[in-house]
């Protein structure tokens, strides 16, 4: 890899923190705007026209494996859809820096989940040691709430929700869709969530009553464009290239980019808990995948590995 090349992966993958971390600040915009399925159906709809003229652009081919469909389905649903409606509605209650760095506990859910479910994911020390010092982070964070369920207490658990959909739907991709080009999986699971949030949102929301404001409207446009659109073609191009263990690393960002915008734009304070709360979960995000103290604790036995899909 020369120089250039490698300095023009860097600013990839800057970029794809950037775009992933801003989408925090720009659903707190538009939320106010729109409806929560309006919200997601509309970003999604702008983000799969992207990435359905790149697809075509590049000539790649479409499953032809009805079983692939299925499982496209089933992604699109707890790697999306769900998610990002669990995302956003609680964004109506709580500040976007808290919802960045509750959503960046993905890993800890995975460590837990793989080992059930994947043989070569064994369940490893330093994975539940960084488990516990992540929910420690989780606790300083959400502990102002505790003792009282409000709409700040369920929104938090709504944000906590999304983490687990994300990670489930990490472990079902990786035990299921195999043989696939990269780009696929990506544009039918939008494809197929904003079918779904878009029907939701029309039977419940009504959306061509909403009248959203020109910021709002923006929201929707930067959410779409870059936080559902480039951001899966930065991702997929820093995949093929670093691998998925390196790109990962983009989990660190985005809590700090979350952080900063939040309080940049918006005025969200930024106390001694959220700075302890935010670094004990980075540091067990960043003890899950590290190499250190890797003696296996729990693995799955071996079956026979899943069918390719392509």
């Amino acid at each position: 890899m020369t120089s250039g090349t490698s300095r023009a992966d860097w600013l990839i993958f800057l970029a794809l923190g950037l775009m992933w971390g801003s989408s925090y600040l720009f659903i707190k915009i538009g939320v106010s705007d729109f409806g929560t399925f309006t919200l997601v159906a509309l970003r999604l709809a702008i983000g799969a026209a992207l990435l359905w003229a790149v697809v075509k652009l590049a000539g790649q081919s479409l499953p032809r494996s009805p079983r692939a469909y299925g499982h496209l389905m089933v992604m699109a649903i707890v790697n999306i859809a769900l998610p990002f409606v669990l995302i956003t509605w609680a964004e109506r209650n709580v500040e976007s820096s808290l919802a960045a760095i509750l959503t960046s506990i993905v890993p800890l859910f995975v460590v837990v989940l793989a080992p059930l479910f994947i043989e070569d994911e064994p369940m490893r020390a330093n994975g539940i040691v960084g488990l516990v010092i992540g929910f420690v982070g989780v606790v300083v964070l959400t502990g102002r709430s505790l003792g009282s369920v409000g709409s700040d207490t369920l929104s938090e658990l709504a944000l906590l929700g999304a983490s687990l959909s994300y990670a489930a739907g990490a472990v079902y991709a990786r035990r299921n869709i195999r043989g696939l080009a990269p780009m696929i999986p990506a544009v039918f699971q939008v494809s197929f969530a904003m079918l779904m949030t878009a029907v939701i949102a029309v039977a419940v929301e009504h959306p061509w009553t909403l009248r959203p404001s020109l910021v709002g409207a923006g929201a929707i446009v930067w959410l779409g464009v870059l936080g559902s659109g480039l951001a899966y073609l930065a991702f997929f191009r820093l995949l093929s290239r670093w691998g998925a263990t390196r790109t990962a690393a983009v989990a660190y960002v985005l809590p700090v980019v979350g952080i900063a915008l939040g309080s940049l734009v918006l005025g969200e304070v930024i106390d001694l808990r959220t700075i302890v709360g935010t670094a004990l979960i980075i540091c067990g995000v960043a003890l899950v995948n590290s190499k250190l103290g890797g003696r296996i604790v729990l693995s799955r036995p071996r079956i026979a590995e899943s069918a390719r899909l392509d």
